[in-house]
């Protein structure tokens, strides 16, 4: 890890025109998005997890319990403050990865969450969800099966794709 000094960077940045922050920013914003990151991350928690995390807000670490991990996002239980936050995975610091526990925690009161199945989806829908590379696709139902939905996607490509992972997609 690079440690700069917090005022020599602001410094420097504050020197830099709006192109080249911009251009910073894209980078940033892609190398948060790299797929193997997201794994690193993900390879390291489970729910129940003690992890810290960053309160973009404030810029001040806080810590809690994972308990739910979804997509591109983890949503994590603040420790006191019963406060459920969601995160994307950059914003997590998940610690040792030998801690593990299995199961829920007690404490976290979870509502039951309705999970989607082949009467929730029609032929001709409009979906959207996250491939296997954490790409998000859309894409228009074709088929419905027994516990997938065979998708075809605006790239041309097909996919079958379990109904959890399906969201709908309104056209406005």
């Amino acid at each position: 890890m690079v440690v700069m000094n917090d005022a020599k960077l602001i410094e420097a940045l504050s020197n830099a025109s709006s192109l080249e922050l911009f251009e910073l920013s894209t980078l940033v914003d892609r190398l948060l998005a790299d797929p193997r990151r997201i794994v690193a991350v993900l390879n390291r928690l489970n729910l129940g997890k003690s992890v810290r995390f960053m309160d973009g807000r404030t810029g001040q670490m806080r810590s809690g319990k994972v308990v739910a991990m979804k997509g591109d996002q983890v949503t994590v239980h603040e420790d006191g403050t019963r406060s459920q936050w969601k995160l994307i995975y950059a914003a997590i610091d998940p610690g040792d990865a030998s801690e593990r526990v299995d199961g829920p925690t007690p404490a976290v009161h979870q509502t039951p969450v309705h999970k989607p199945g082949p009467d929730d989806f029609r032929r001709g829908d409009k979906v959207s969800f996250t491939d296997k590379y954490l790409q998000p696709q859309v894409g228009t139902i074709t088929r419905i099966n027994q516990r997938t939905a065979s998708v075809d996607c605006e790239g041309g490509t097909g996919w079958r794709v379990p109904f959890a992972m399906l969201r709908h997609v309104m056209d406005i």
